[in-house]
């Protein structure tokens, strides 16, 4: 393959396929039959398990683990030392686990530290704090943090946060209070914040 960049520590299995500008940094793992899109950064000792989904222009800071059962949209950010799981009931024994699956949609950002347990989804645009424990999936454009991870606002794609200026129907306008640009979300996603 080639077409990337991959340091000389980096351990890239050649059943991998990586997209065309992506760099792989220092003492990083790529598994088999895992799909890297173009123009990623894979930062230090990251690890990608076996047949993980990465998309376009995806930024993976240093020390993530991203485990089989991951699915990685376009443009997702993810910080230093986040980790993703894929078993809900973890035993060293147990030979007959299921892999479960996590979806981050286009545009999120994951912050440093958190931990995304399996079976969620993180919508497009979504931000989640450092440090915080995702339980449950996090909508389009949410705002979640904490431990348990709890939704507590909406941002723009941007990601600054976003104020509601208006509803109609079952929708909700939202404005950016850095870039003004608007958006809307449905009714019920907005009444599911907490305070």
């Amino acid at each position: 393959m080639s077409g990337y960049y991959a340091h000389e520590t980096a351990d890239v299995s050649n059943k991998a396929t990586i997209g065309k500008n992506t760099k792989i940094w220092h003492q990083s793992q790529i598994r088999e039959d895992t799909k890297i899109g173009e123009n990623c950064t894979i930062g230090k000792c990251v690890y990608i398990d076996y047949d993980v989904k990465i998309g376009n222009k995806v930024k993976i800071q240093n020390g993530v683990s991203v485990y089989r059962g991951v699915e990685i949209e376009d443009e997702v950010f993810l910080g230093p030392h986040m980790t993703f799981t894929n078993d809900l009931y973890p035993r060293t024994f147990n030979t007959d686990w299921k892999i479960i699956k996590t979806l981050v949609k286009k545009g999120a950002s994951i912050g440093a530290n958190a931990t995304i347990l399996c079976g969620v989804t993180i919508g497009e645009y979504a931000m989640i704090g450092l440090g915080s424990v995702v339980t449950k999936s996090i909508p389009a454009y949410g705002l979640a943090f904490g431990n348990p991870a709890k939704l507590k606002g909406f941002v723009c794609k941007c990601g600054r946060k976003a104020k509601m200026i208006g509803q109609e129907n079952n929708k909700i306008f939202m404005e950016c209070t850095e870039c003004k640009n608007t958006f809307y979300l449905d009714k019920k996603v907005y009444l599911t914040l907490e305070g």
